[in-house]
């Protein structure tokens, strides 16, 4: 059984930083690619970001790329978002998600097996 829980998320102005971490309980962590992936108010979960399961291969939607960075510790179990230059826009519950068995990580949400629970990120303007 794979278990994931993010945490990290709050209340930051415009412009400001956030980083959040997600643990993940399992033996497979190291053979899973990870994504991050978020959900506003009456929108679709929509990608984020995703990392190989090694860590050397990364994707990011085009509008977080610049301003968001994904990375991850297989030592740790765990897979981090650095959210630099956040904007109103990117408000909205965050949540990670694994792809066991897969080098590299997929842009769609029904393509992951596991999901945490989320974390709220509200950025004022």
């Amino acid at each position: 059984q794979v278990q994931l829980a993010e945490s990290g998320g709050g209340l930051v102005q415009a412009g400001g930083s956030l980083r959040l971490s997600c643990a993940v309980s399992g033996r497979t962590f190291s053979s899973s690619a990870m994504g991050w992936f978020r959900q506003a108010p009456g929108k679709e979960r929509e990608f984020v970001a995703t990392i190989s399961w090694g860590g050397g291969s990364t994707d990011y939607a085009d509008s977080v790329k610049g301003r968001f960075t994904i990375s991850r510790d297989n030592a740790k179990n765990t897979v981090t978002l650095q959210m630099n230059r956040l904007k109103p826009e990117d408000t909205a519950v965050y949540y990670c998600a694994a792809q066991r068995f897969r080098a590299y990580g997929s842009r769609i949400p029904n393509d992951y097996e596991y999901w945490g629970q989320g974390t709220q990120v509200t950025v004022s303007s």
